[in-house]
């Protein structure tokens, strides 16, 4: 009795301290909704949503373990929609819309200042040789034969040009780069101003003039060339040549799992080296799952849920007076508390326990899932060797295409894929007709059944599923260095994602100094002495 008295004691205190404290949180959601609407300008990420999931079942990001057999004895209730879109959000994606409007305006304003630069140099030497006859064909001097051996030279050296231009620089963008390419843009400038010099120097001592000895017009049309075939050595040596030998060793790790890997780059700028390391990822990195996370997650909160917080050295306002019974009550209820938070203790302490048969228990789900999955689909196959040797005996016209024989033995191996997929948490990354289309495809090829089932029993890169689990995404580089700088050793760098990051660390590789040990050829030679008694 007494101790109930002292926990109706405690609440009731409770009860007060909450009463004291609620204009304080009226305040505080006041000033948080004010802080919202001024944040509802900042522009968001808008990702497309996954393909269709296997047999209807979308994953759904930290979903609990789930059974076996769900989705064949569950009831769905539809309720309100849990994307429905307020005012913030439209704001949001209006400005992520003109945001998006404006990276495509610079892109095509790049790419129309680059052809605008590319005619202005093609057409510069062809202008140098035109003018002289239409401005003052009278005056010209009649070219020789060396002449016009200058003019075939001229017409081969543009032709290289041309296509060493369009292999070098007119390649299909990979990506769009926060900052510009700065040694690209100084190549660029360098172009500009060389092309501007030449103009001046022709309109100064060759049109005002107008010069009669129409060879020294052509070879200086030559030499413009010449020089622009230099120019462009030096761009292959800035753009591709430079950045080949590994200077700096970056070491790439996935926020959420850990996932880590290394690469050996060259001397790249920031943004470039986030380039390379974002292409690697796509190919060496296994897909990210987030459902794989949610297991952790829940065990945590299963463990924080099975813990009691008691008040033990705590007052107890609402308490009656002081005295022997009192205090007596209150001792028991102290020990009482102490004896809990020492059961909660040693109950953690064995939490390791758990999750050790946890996850034995997990593996053994997954090896049976995993077996029965091999074995039907082993015997899928087999049907399909059967009837193939059928259709070989029937007329052309009615033989089966792998697209129909893919879709007639699925059925066969859906369901023992479907709890497969479910119990690996996989489910979302791979649809219905992706999966058909990857049996059908077995099919036509005459890949076996192992062919088959290694896109599903081993996690591949994020390029071998659909299109939509890495098209759309949109990263962002943060790096407290400016993305134009080069890597150096210690750089750090974030690249961030929707569902996660990769932290990029660089270290620079170490000068190494080799030496020369010679070593005596007849250091190895030795006689072999016998003794000249025997037993013999």
């Amino acid at each position: 009795m007494d101790t109930e008295s002292t926990y109706s004691g405690y609440s009731y205190y409770s009860g007060r301290s909450r009463g004291s404290h609620r204009h304080g949180e009226r305040s505080r959601d006041r000033h948080k909704s004010r802080s919202k609407d001024s944040r509802s300008e900042k522009s968001v990420t808008i990702n497309t949503p996954p393909a269709e999931p296997l047999l209807g079942d979308s994953a759904v990001r930290g979903e609990q373990v789930q059974d076996d057999n769900w989705g064949e004895t569950t009831t769905a209730v539809t309720g309100t929609s849990e994307h429905s879109l307020s005012q913030e959000d439209i704001v949001r994606i209006t400005k992520d819309l003109e945001d998006s409007v404006g990276l495509d305006c610079r892109r095509y304003f790049t790419r129309t200042l680059a052809v605008i630069l590319g005619l202005l140099v093609f057409l510069t030497p062809l202008a140098f040789l035109v003018l002289p006859h239409l401005l003052w064909p009278e005056k010209l001097q009649s070219c020789g034969t060396a002449c016009e051996g200058l003019f075939i030279s001229v017409a081969f050296k543009l032709l290289i040009l041309l296509l060493a231009v369009w292999a070098l620089f007119f390649r299909p963008a990979r990506a769009g780069l926060p900052r510009v390419f700065v040694f690209r843009a100084l190549l660029a400038v360098l172009v500009l101003l060389f092309v501007v010099s030449y103009w001046l120097f022709y309109g100064v001592r060759i049109l005002d003039s107008q010069d009669e000895n129409y060879q020294g017009i052509v070879q200086y049309a030559v030499s413009l060339v010449d020089a622009l075939l230099f120019i462009h050595y030096l761009a292959i040596v800035l753009l591709e040549l430079r950045q080949l030998q590994p200077c700096f060793s970056v070491c790439v790790t996935r926020s959420t799992d850990g996932e880590t890997r290394h690469y050996n780059l060259g001397q790249l700028s920031i943004q470039r080296a986030a380039l390379a390391i974002i292409e690697h990822y796509y190919c060496d990195f296994p897909v990210h799952n987030p459902a794989l996370l949610s297991a952790s997650k829940s065990r945590a909160a299963k463990h924080l849920a099975g813990l009691k917080v008691y008040n033990v050295d705590g007052e107890f306002p609402a308490a009656p007076a002081e005295g022997p019974g009192n205090n007596a009550a209150a001792g028991l209820a102290h020990s009482q508390s102490r004896a809990m938070i020492a059961a909660a203790a040693r109950r953690r302490d064995t939490s390791h326990n758990e999750l050790y048969y946890e996850e034995a228990e997990h593996e053994r789900r997954v090896r049976k899932r995993k077996a029965r999955l091999v074995v039907a689909v082993e015997e899928a196959f087999t049907h399909i060797k059967r009837m193939q040797e059928e259709e070989q005996k029937k007329a052309p016209g009615d033989v089966m295409d792998p697209r129909e024989a893919a879709q007639a033995i699925f059925p066969s191996m859906a369901r023992a894929l479907q709890k497969y997929l479910r119990t690996t948490k996989q489910q979302h990354c791979h649809s219905m007709e992706s999966i058909q289309q990857h049996l059908a495809f077995c099919i036509t090829n005459n890949m076996t059944p192992k062919a088959f089932l290694e896109s599903y029993l081993t996690p591949g890169p994020t390029l071998q599923y659909s299109r939509d689990h890495w098209l759309a995404r949109q990263w962002t580089l943060i790096s407290e260095a400016s993305v134009t700088s080069g890597l150096k050793d210690g750089s750090i760098f974030l690249l961030k994602c929707v569902d996660f990051s990769l932290v990029v660390t660089s270290k620079k590789i170490p000068y190494i100094q080799m030496s020369e040990e010679y070593i005596d050829p007849k250091s190895h030679k030795f006689v072999l002495r016998l003794q000249s008694e025997t037993s013999v």
